[in-house]
C-alpha cells in the first residue's frame, strides 16, 4: 500500500469522526429527555465499594467546583431538579392509581384530567418533546453524513466550512468595529502620516491589522471552497467583500451606517450559500434515493449480511471508532489537566475516571470495544509468533470475537445506565470475563499445534517447549485469577461464572495435554497400540462432560441473575442461544457419538477373533491402516482387519472396506433383504457374463464365415 493511499485513508477516517462526536453528545444528554439522577451510590455485592468511594467523592467535588461558578447555572440546576421531581411525582401517582384500580378506574381518569389541566407540566412536556424531536433529527442527520461516500462527504464539509467562515467573518467584523467605536478616525492618521499613533502597539491600527489579515484569508478560502456559482469578478472580489466593513469603517461615516456594515458584508456569502442549498436539494434527494436502490439491489442479490460487511469495510468503522474514542479520552484528560486535577498522587483515580467516562454512552462503548479488539488481536499475534505458526484462522477472528463479546456484555449488564462507581465495578467484571474468554481463544490456538506436533512426530524440541509453556500459562493464569478474586470478593453469581469459565479452561488444557501425551507414547511404541483409540475417547469424553456440566451450571446461574438480580431482553436472548448451542446441540452430538461407538463395539464383539495360526497363514497387513496384525477380526466375507480400525470404519458405514459386502446384520428381515440383494446382484453379473460370451461367439462365427 502506497503512502498516498494510506494518507487518503487516514483523511477519510478523520472526516467520519465528527458525526460520531455529534451522536455521542446527543446520547450524552439523553436524547433531550429528562434524566433521573443517580441517588443510590452503593456498589453491587462483591464489587469493592471501598476502592471507589474516594474516587467518586473526589470526582463529585471537582465537578461541583468547576460548575458552580455562576448563579445562572445554579438556577438552571435547581430548575432541572424541580422538573425531574415533578415528572417523577406525576409518574409515581399515575402508576399508583393504575396498580390500585387499573387503567379504566375513575381515580386514574381524574388524575389524567388534572395532569392535562396543569399548565406548568404541559409546557414542560412540550419543551421536552421539542428537544427530543431536535435530537432525533440531529441523530439521523449525523448518521446519514457518516454513511456518505467520500465525494459527498467532502462536499458536505466544504458547505459547512464555507458557512462557518461566513459567521466567523461576521464575528470578526463586529469585534473590529467595536475597537474603532471610541477612537479617532484612522484615515486622519494615515493622511497625516502620524506614524506614532499608527505604530503604537496598544493603538487601534495595530489591533485592527490581525482582523484585516484574517478577513482577507477567510475571503480567499471562501472563494476557493464554496459550492455556489463561481463568477470570475465575484471570486476575485470575495476577499475585499469580507474585509469591506473594516475598510469602510476607516472613512468618516455615521455610526448607524457602520453598525450595519458586517450584516451587508455577510449577505453576499449567505446568498451564495442559499443558492447552494436550493441547487443541491434535488441532488441530495437523488443521492439518497440512489443509495436506497443500491442497498435494496445488493440485499436481493447477495443478502443483508453481505451488505453490512461491505458497508463496514467501506466506512472503515473500527478505525473511525478507535480515533473517536482516542479523541474523546484525550479531551477528557486535557480537561482534567487544565483544571489541575491530575498529579502524581491521583493517577489511579484519574485513570478510573477516564475509564468510566469512556463507556458513558453507547458510542463510547463502541469506541472502547474497538480498542479492546485491537489489543486482543495483537495478543493473538504475539502468541502466534511465540508458537512459530502463521496460519491460524482462530487468531484472525480473535479480535472480532472479543469485541462482539465485550459489547454484548456491556449491553447485557446495562453498563451505560449505571452510576459512575457501579459502572467502573461492572467494567472490571466484564474485563475479567473477557480475560477468561481470551484464555479459551488462546487454547483454541495452541491445541491444534499440540496435536500436530505429537501426531507428526516432530523432533523440534523448541516448538514442543513453546507449546508446553503456553499450556502452562493457560493453567497458571486462571488459577491465579481465581485466587485473587476469591480472596478479595465475597461469593456472588458473577464470581461463580468467572470460576466456571476459568476451571473449564484448566480442564480443556489438561485434556489437550493428556491427548498430546498419548500421541507421544504411541509414536515411541514399536508396535501398533490398539487401546489408543479407547484412551483418547475416555479423555475427550471426560473433557466434554465437564464442559457440558459447566454449561448447565452457567445456564442456571444466568437464570438466577435474570429472575432475581438484573433481567433484560438481551440477557434472556443470550440465555436462549446458550441453552440451544452449548447445551442442546452439544448433548445431541455427544449422544450421537456415544450411540455410534456403542453400536460399533457391539458389532465388533460379534465378529470372530483371528487365531495365531490364521494370522500366520494370512501373513499380511491391515488393509485400513497398513500396519502389521498381531490380533484381528474376521468379517463374514473372510477379510482380516484390526478391531480398532474396523470399529472406526463402522462409524461411517457397515460394508466391508475391500469388497463392500455387508459385514453383519441386525435382524433377520434385514438379513433376508440383504441376501436377496446379493443374489440379485449375482444373477445380474451372470447374465452380463453370458451376454458377453454370446457376443464374443457371434463375432467369432462372423469371422469364420468371412
Amino acid at each position: 500500500m502506497s503512502i498516498r493511499t494510506k494518507v487518503l485513508g487516514m483523511v477519510d477516517v478523520m472526516m467520519r469522526v465528527p458525526p460520531i462526536l455529534v451522536i455521542d453528545e446527543i446520547l450524552k444528554i439523553g436524547m433531550g429527555l429528562p434524566s433521573r439522577s443517580y441517588t443510590d451510590k452503593s456498589v453491587d455485592k462483591g464489587g469493592g465499594a471501598g476502592d471507589l468511594s474516594s474516587f467518586h467523592h473526589q470526582s463529585s467535588n471537582n465537578s461541583v467546583d468547576t460548575t458552580a461558578g455562576t448563579d445562572s447555572i445554579t438556577n438552571f440546576n435547581m430548575f432541572t431538579q424541580i422538573t425531574n421531581a415533578s415528572l417523577e411525582k406525576a409518574i409515581d401517582n399515575a402508576s399508583t392509581a393504575v396498580i390500585a384500580g387499573g387503567v379504566m378506574s375513575s381515580s386514574f381518569g381524574n388524575l389524567i384530567d388534572e395532569l392535562a389541566k396543569d399548565s406548568y407540566l404541559s409546557d414542560l412536556l412540550s419543551i421536552t418533546s421539542i428537544k427530543f424531536v431536535i435530537c432525533v433529527l440531529g441523530l439521523f442527520c449525523a448518521l446519514g453524513i457518516f454513511m456518505l461516500w467520500t465525494r459527498h462527504l467532502v462536499m458536505v464539509y466544504m458547505f459547512v466550512i464555507s458557512l462557518g467562515l461566513t459567521f466567523l467573518s461576521h464575528w470578526s467584523n463586529v469585534s473590529a468595529l467595536a475597537l474603532m467605536e471610541n477612537n479617532s478616525c484612522i484615515l486622519e492618521d494615515i493622511l497625516s502620516m502620524n506614524t506614532t499613533r499608527l505604530l503604537d502597539t496598544g493603538g487601534v491600527a495595530v489591533s485592527l491589522l490581525p482582523h484585516l489579515v484574517a478577513q482577507w484569508f477567510m475571503g480567499m478560502l471562501f472563494a476557493y471552497i464554496h459550492l455556489g456559482p463561481r463568477y470570475a469578478l465575484l471570486q476575485r472580489s470575495m476577499p475585499l467583500i469580507f474585509a469591506s466593513p473594516i475598510l469602510l469603517a476607516t472613512l468618516p461615516l455615521k455610526m448607524r451606517i457602520i453598525k450595519y456594515l458586517p450584516i451587508l458584508a455577510a449577505a453576499v456569502p449567505l446568498l451564495l450559500t442559499k443558492i447552494t442549498i436550493m441547487s443541491s436539494g434535488m441532488e441530495a434527494g437523488k443521492t439518497v434515493y440512489n443509495g436506497y436502490q443500491f442497498a435494496t439491489n445488493f440485499v436481493s442479490n447477495f443478502g443483508l449480511s453481505a451488505l453490512i460487511e461491505n458497508e463496514w469495510q467501506r466506512l472503515n468503522v473500527p478505525s473511525v471508532l478507535r480515533v473517536f474514542w482516542t479523541i474523546r479520552i484525550t479531551q477528557e484528560f486535557l480537561g482534567l489537566v487544565l483544571n489541575d486535577q491530575v498529579s502524581a498522587m491521583n493517577l489511579i483515580p484519574t485513570s478510573q475516571k477516564l475509564l468510566v467516562d469512556g463507556c458513558e454512552t453507547l458510542t463510547a462503548v463502541l469506541g472502547m470495544t474497538s480498542i479492546i479488539s485491537v489489543i486482543c488481536h495483537y495478543i493473538g499475534k504475539a502468541f502466534q509468533w511465540y508458537l512459530l505458526t502463521f496460519e491460524n484462522d482462530e487468531e484472525k477472528s480473535l479480535g472480532t470475537v472479543s469485541a462482539v463479546l465485550f459489547y454484548i456484555l456491556a449491553l447485557q449488564t446495562g453498563l451505560t445506565s449505571l452510576s459512575p462507581d457501579k459502572r467502573f465495578v461492572r467494567l472490571c467484571r466484564n474485563l475479567c470475563l473477557l480475560f477468561t474468554a481470551l484464555l479459551h481463544f488462546l487454547h483454541n490456538i495452541v491445541s491444534p499445534i499440540l496435536m500436530s506436533l505429537s501426531a507428526a512426530r516432530n523432533p523440534s524440541r523448541k516448538r514442543h517447549f513453546r507449546a508446553l509453556t503456553v499450556c502452562a500459562f493457560l493453567i497458571i493464569a486462571p488459577i491465579a485469577l481465581l485466587v485473587i478474586l476469591w480472596s478479595r470478593h465475597s461469593p456472588s453469581t458473577w464470581l461463580l461464572a468467572v470460576t466456571a469459565f476459568s476451571v473449564e479452561v484448566v480442564v480443556k488444557v489438561c485434556v489437550s495435554l493428556a491427548t498430546y501425551s498419548l500421541f507421544l507414547l504411541d509414536a515411541r511404541r514399536p508396535s501398533f497400540w490398539e487401546k489408543l483409540d479407547d484412551y483418547l475417547y475416555y479423555v475427550r469424553a471426560f473433557g466434554n462432560s465437564v464442559e457440558f456440566c459447566f454449561g448447565i451450571l452457567l445456564f442456571f446461574n444466568g437464570a438466577w441473575i435474570l429472575i432475581f438480580e438484573s433481567g433484560g431482553a438481551i440477557r434472556a436472548i443470550m440465555m436462549c442461544i446458550h441453552a440451544y448451542f452449548n447445551i442442546w446441540c452439544e448433548a445431541q452430538a455427544g449422544w450421537s457419538v456415544f450411540m455410534k461407538r456403542r453400536s460399533a463395539v457391539h458389532k465388533i464383539s460379534a465378529l470372530p477373533e483371528a487365531t495365531t495360526a490364521q494370522l500366520q497363514a494370512f501373513d499380511d497387513v491391515c488393509a485400513i491402516c497398513y500396519q502389521e496384525m498381531y490380533s484381528a477380526k474376521i468379517t463374514r466375507c473372510r477379510h482380516y482387519f484390526h478391531g480398532v480400525c474396523l470399529r472406526k470404519w463402522l462409524y461411517v458405514q457397515d460394508r466391508c472396506p475391500l469388497c463392500h459386502e455387508i459385514m453383519m446384520y441386525t435382524d433377520r428381515r434385514e438379513e433376508s433383504e440383504a441376501d436377496r440383494a446379493v443374489h440379485q446382484r449375482h444373477q445380474e453379473q451372470a447374465a452380463a457374463l453370458a451376454a458377453a460370451a454370446a457376443a464374443a461367439a457371434a463375432a467369432q462365427n462372423s469371422e469364420v464365415h468371412a
